[in-house]
């Protein structure tokens, strides 16, 4: 959940994502704060790799003067350009701005580490009072009428006829940019914008902070005769998180999707599934300190102004501007097309457990609690299919090398292990890889892997870059990140993952791959547009089905011999398994976001809307929305994906037409020539080409939504 505009993007992540540690420091009882020519989040990385961040360095109580210092910095950056007495042309003005805000993006890194993977109650205090503090800088910048105006110079110059098309895109990205943030306001209407900005960061900060409280307080802890159905495996993971907890001898269930979904799959107790899931569908709803929902309306009241000032009817209308989308119209053109198919599909799904339930007597109606566990029945009955015994043979680290594997064959990116000690790290869990050039060994930077739950770590799994791809003052190494939230397993044995799991892993991989492909010049073209920035990652999906993975990475975690051909077969027979539930979980999240930003949202009663919304939608009742409003942190967390929860499906249209690519090539996904145009073309051009041109240029045509249908089996 990134915007890749540098230093709008920093802030943006800081404000967009949300483990109870202490840092390094603190915990040893070190809390002075630095001065500013000591802090160690101000400092220059140094070490190998052209420097890295010193993630055992960090003091939280010299969190907020490094922010302040950082500001001050970059504004004094800011002042110099402005100033600058010379007509603006692209290397005064465009340049000098993709080379302002280093220290202050050095700082941003570390507050986004501590927020998303070592969040505490003090980092709390110190992220609510800084992020108005943030989101006001922000505008100061954005809203500078002075840089505005040296932009806009260089984006009506006759120079910039005359720049490479990567110039002249990074030139138009900055400029829209800026226009599309309140940049041409004035007055009153000015200083309202900056207010509805300031308020809007407090209230992000809130909603995150809100459902982190819930995933935290709200734990489930259950005796030895409670534990039928569930897995060996899972249940020493919740014994070792009741320990942790200080209950020994008992289980832990988390409020955490890693530990809610495999529970509603196996648990046989159907009372404790319910409670389960009530507890966890309904974070940020309990109308305490914690709820949400009055969070909600104003964030959206506060957004429908804001869109209204810039002359936009509405907050989706703006944001989808200059997304591949283009109008609200076009998205809800795309769902409508898939909704009708998946809710025919729930239906037979819906049909097939209601079958096996009353075939065993249970005497019960399927409701949502109850869907995971009874289509993992179906799934046995019909596929001969146990998840439990297709787990044995997804071991964390080996799902990790044949991610390593593909990237190896695939992207010719060559990932080895960096001896313990050797980079900082911010958790004894997080391990780091040196990333190479497979053709020539040229180092092109690290990934570091953080793949535990832990308290104060967000829950969900994100990829995120501490240093973006560069070259315009010298090549950088890159540093990219992937998060996840498996539970961990005992010590001394592996840990034990679910398919789910084993495609995140690869989804979340995909991110990474497309950092670390990137050969852009400038920092701001990186990255790609929201709908489009999804493909890579679900395109990498596919590699897991591949015969070479299957062949050499699915092993059994007790004999070592790899999986059976039978049980791969019946593996893929289920692939398109229950696509009727997955779809329209998603699509209902998806179609609820459109809403909340199409709909005046003035004095809205966010329990009735949602309600409301559901009957109009037919929506079945034996599921819910993947995230309910008051849990949706994509939307409500910050403004990434806001009005933009359809990309994952817009996404997943590219995606679809180009794995049909890979299955049409000479050698299927491992055809060397496609994957150069894969990179080349897509991957490392990052937003430095339009994302439809750029698939046009790969594909030879545009996508269209045969080939997602035939995906899933509609």
């Amino acid at each position: 959940m990134q915007e890749y505009f540098k230093i709008f993007t920093l802030i943006a992540v800081v404000l967009l994502t949300v483990g109870c540690k202490e840092t390094t420091r603190e915990m040893a009882g070190k809390t002075t704060v630095a001065l500013d020519g000591d802090n160690p989040f101000l400092q220059e990385w140094v070490g190998p790799y052209g420097g890295v961040p010193a993630f055992d360095e960090m003091v939280l109580e010299a969190l907020k003067p490094a922010l302040e210092t950082g500001m001050t910095l970059k504004l004094g950056e800011i002042d110099r350009i402005v100033l600058n007495p010379d007509q603006p042309n692209f290397k005064n003005t465009i340049v000098a701005l993709e080379r302002t805000g280093r220290a202050l993006n050095r700082v941003l890194n570390y507050y986004s580490v501590l927020r998303s993977n070592l969040s505490t109650p003090r980092f709390r205090e110190i992220e609510k009072e800084m992020a108005p503090r943030l989101a006001e800088f922000n505008s100061k910048i954005i809203q500078n009428r002075g840089l505005f105006e040296r932009i806009e110079a260089v984006y009506k110059s006759d120079e910039n006829d005359l720049l490479r098309p990567d110039q002249q895109r990074l030139v138009w990205l900055h400029y829209n940019r800026f226009k599309r943030h309140g940049a041409t306001l004035e007055g009153r209407a000015r200083e309202h914008y900056v207010d509805i900005s300031r308020q809007l960061a407090v209230l992000y900060t809130r909603f995150a902070n809100n459902v982190l409280a819930d995933e935290e307080n709200y734990v489930l802890y259950l005796n030895e005769n409670q534990l039928g159905g569930l897995s060996e495996s899972y249940i020493q993971s919740a014994a070792v998180a009741a320990a942790s907890r200080g209950h020994e001898g008992r289980y832990a269930i988390t409020n955490t999707r890693s530990s809610m979904s495999p529970f509603l799959t196996f648990s046989d107790e159907r009372q404790l599934r319910e409670k389960v899931w009530r507890t966890y569908y309904s974070r940020g709803d309990h109308g305490d300190g914690h709820d949400n929902k009055a969070v909600i309306t104003e964030i959206l009241e506060l957004r429908n102004e804001r869109a209204k000032l810039l002359g936009y009817e509405n907050f989706a209308e703006w944001q989808l501007e200059n997304k591949m989308a283009k109008t609200p119209a076009q998205v809800s053109e795309l769902m409508q097309a898939v909704w009708p198919a998946a809710l025919s599909r729930v239906k037979e799904e819906v049909a097939d457990m209601q079958e096996i339930a009353d075939r065993e007597g249970a005497g019960i109606r399927i409701e949502p609690w109850d869907y995971r566990y009874y289509a993992e029945k179906v799934r046995n009955a019909r596929y001969e299919l146990d998840s439990e015994e297709v787990q044995q043979y997804l071991q964390l680290e080996k799902i990790r090398d044949a991610m390593f594997f593909v990237a190896r064959e695939v992207f010719d990116l060559t990932f080895t292990p960096v001896p313990d000690g050797t980079i900082p790290v911010f958790h004894e869990d997080v391990k780091v890889w040196e990333v190479s050039d497979s053709n020539n060994g040229d180092v092109i930077g690290l990934w570091y892997f953080d793949p535990f739950a832990r308290t104060g770590k967000s829950s969900g799994a994100w990829a995120s870059t501490y240093r973006d791809h560069e070259r315009f003052d010298g090549e950088v190494t890159i540093l990219a990140s992937n998060n996840t939230n498996f539970i961990k397993g005992t010590a001394g044995q592996e840990t034990l993952i679910s398919w789910n799991d084993a495609v995140t892993m690869f989804h979340e991989f995909g991110h990474a791959l497309h950092f670390l492909s990137s050969r852009v010049e400038y920092p701001t073209l990186n990255g790609a547009v929201r709908d489009f920035i999804e493909f890579p990652s679900q395109l990498l999906e596919r590699w897991l089905l591949t015969d070479r993975v299957i062949d050499n990475y699915f092993i059994h975690v007790d004999t070592g011999e790899p999986m059976p051909e039978k049980l791969v077969a019946r593996i893929k027979e289920a692939a398109t398994f229950n696509r009727g539930f997955s779809t329209t979980e998603y699509l209902a999240s998806a179609l609820m976001d459109m809403k909340y930003h199409t709909t005046n949202p003035s004095g809205l009663d966010v329990t009735a809307f949602e309600k409301i919304s559901m009957v109009e939608m037919n929506m079945p009742e034996e599921i819910v929305m993947r995230h309910r409003s008051t849990q949706f942190g994509h939307i409500f967390n910050g403004e990434g994906y806001a009005a933009g929860y359809y990309s994952y499906l817009w996404a997943d249209v590219i995606t679809s037409d180009a794995a049909e690519a890979f299955e049409e090539a000479p050698e299927g996904f491992y055809d060397e020539a496609l994957a150069s145009k894969l990179v080349s073309y897509l991957l490392a051009v990052g937003n430095s080409v339009d994302p439809a041109e750029a698939y046009r240029a790969f594909r030879g045509r545009d996508a269209g939504i045969g080939a997602l249908m035939r995906d899933r089996g509609f």
